[in-house]
């Protein structure tokens, strides 16, 4: 069976639950202009972020990467990320258990 969502139509800020229990867990995150989620860690997990709309300063690790709508980033979950709206934006992020 296909289960099909649209991103407007999820609950929650600023993580909404596309699939809920299902993995890999797929999330949408909104933020306002210069919202920050503070650094944090997704152990066993490798992460894809596209950048639906807006401006994301991105922080990984050491490494900072500013992506704009259209850029995906990929990257393990065992190293700190922080995510920063430069302007209003909204990303699909898929953790996928690490194998």
């Amino acid at each position: 069976m296909t289960t099909v969502r649209t991103l407007s139509e999820l609950d929650g800020e600023p993580h909404a639950r596309v699939f809920p229990d299902a993995e890999p867990k797929t999330i949408r995150l909104t933020l306002a202009a210069d919202e920050e989620i503070p650094a944090h860690t997704h152990p066993d997990r490798e992460i894809v972020l596209y950048l639906v709309a807006g401006k994301v300063e991105l922080r990984v690790g050491d490494e900072t990467e500013t992506l704009e709508a259209g850029d995906i980033a990929r990257f393990t979950g065992e190293r700190e990320i922080s995510p920063r709206a430069i302007e209003a934006s909204t990303a699909l992020l898929v953790l996928a258990p690490r194998v």
